[in-house]
């Protein structure tokens, strides 16, 4: 096990690159499925999430190259020789899920392990289920895993989505690309990795239209290509960047990105006083001299604010003037980073799906224990602006998601290092 070991109280200040989005990158990977051509994708994250997709798709027959200086990866599935996936892999990854529909659509049958739940709510999968029945599959639950078989093909419908889902949106328009006749996602998701997975699948070959909007239509075809791909910035890395500029009082350089990924976001950062201004390579971050202004935060679907950015709002929250309002709508049980916060001094109450946060004069330093990815990265942030040292256990949630999180807030002034627990 190992620690990270911070002493705050430094403002930050350089330039910091923000590495591909790692909630784009996984969808993308399980693209490769559906052809038995090279799919060559560049501006990969190197994570723990990425290695452990990785292992899935070489135990399904990838062929796997990767160039990690150019962040490259190539992966041809010229022949898939197991449409399992199995348990021992999908436990660590919810992802792992997104390989269902395109296994199904190219081999006519998949297995995979029900994934379960996870430390920040429960993520059913009826509507990647009902959804894939709906375009003809037979659809079994036994033993813990998901059996779905499609001995004649995929067949075009409309499927209307009960709620807003990513991933079963990105499950079906991959499935729906190899059904016969034309797709209809009502109610699906509008986040940029959606656009993205969109754009590549159009490179591969494949008619898809209305990404971005809650309406996708997908004209399918009997096969796909290969192509080319660059994976979009990380819009929660940016927003989690941004903040941790604005919670030191420094200043920062954000490059490989741009503030169009994360406009809920920046609107509620400017209305706290924080200024934000594009450049050519991505925007700057300057913090006010005088005190931060507390502001209301409420989670919601693209494009309203990420629930994935909820930890660092409030992180940073903790240290501004007056109270804030933070209320989760996405997840149920998305408030475990609060004790380890208070912990550090900070001042909160939570009800039900809100916490009340009063701004307090300091954070100061202690141990404390990262409970999931997003919380990991929040007390980061935190004892970034806390008197003393803050010492942080169960990091591996941070490696899941944040590339060289050390080194890249080390070059910028940050005294921090991973030591062994």
């Amino acid at each position: 096990m190992q620690q990270i070991k911070i002493k705050g109280g430094i403002p930050l200040k350089g330039e910091i690159s923000i590495s591909g989005a790692k909630n784009a990158a996984l969808p993308l990977m399980t693209a490769a499925l559906l052809t038995d051509e090279p799919l060559i994708l560049t501006n990969m994250p190197d994570l723990a999430d990425i290695t452990s997709m990785l292992a899935l798709l070489d135990q399904h027959g990838v062929y796997l190259t990767s160039d990690l200086p150019s962040k490259t990866l190539t992966l041809t599935a010229q022949k898939i020789h197991n449409t399992t996936a199995p348990y021992d892999i999908v436990r660590k990854m919810r992802a792992s899920i997104l390989v269902l529909g395109p296994l199904l659509a190219r081999c006519g049958q998949a297995e995979v392990s029900l994934p379960g739940g996870c430390a920040i709510g429960v993520r059913p999968i009826d509507i990647h289920l009902n959804g894939l029945r709906d375009l003809g599959a037979e659809i079994d639950l036994l033993d813990g895993y998901i059996h779905a078989k499609a001995p004649k093909g995929l067949l075009g419908t409309t499927i209307t989505m009960p709620i807003i889902s990513v991933t079963a949106t990105e499950n079906l328009m991959m499935a729906a690309c190899l059904a016969k006749g034309e797709t209809r996602l009502i109610n699906a998701a509008r986040e940029p990795e959606i656009i993205d997975l969109a754009h590549c699948l159009i490179a591969m070959g494949a008619d898809v239209s209305g990404a971005g909007t809650d309406t996708i239509t997908i004209q399918g075809t009997a096969r796909l290509h290969g192509a080319t791909h660059r994976v979009i910035p990380d819009r929660i890395e940016t927003g989690t960047y941004a903040m941790a500029a604005a919670i030191t009082k420094g200043s920062l350089h954000l490059t490989n990105t741009s503030l169009d990924l994360i406009p809920s976001a920046s609107a509620l950062l400017q209305k706290s006083g924080i200024t934000l201004n594009p450049t050519e390579q991505g925007f700057t971050v300057e913090t006010p001299t005088g005190a931060i202004q507390g502001v209301d935060v409420m989670t919601e679907p693209y494009p309203g604010f990420a629930t994935d950015l909820q930890a660092q709002m409030m992180a940073l929250m903790t240290t501004c003037q007056g109270a804030s309002l933070v209320t989760e709508t996405i997840w149920e049980n998305r408030f475990m980073h609060v004790p380890e916060l208070c912990r550090m001094g900070a001042n909160i109450t939570v009800h039900g799906s809100s916490a009340l946060v009063r701004g307090v004069p300091s954070l100061r330093g202690a141990p404390v224990m990262a409970t999931d990815l997003r919380a990991s990265v929040c007390l980061v942030l935190a004892g970034l602006a806390a008197e003393g040292e803050t010492l942080i256990s169960r990091v591996y949630h941070l490696d899941r998601g944040y590339e060289r999180v050390e080194d890249k807030l080390g070059r910028c002034g940050a005294i921090i290092e991973r030591i062994a627990e």
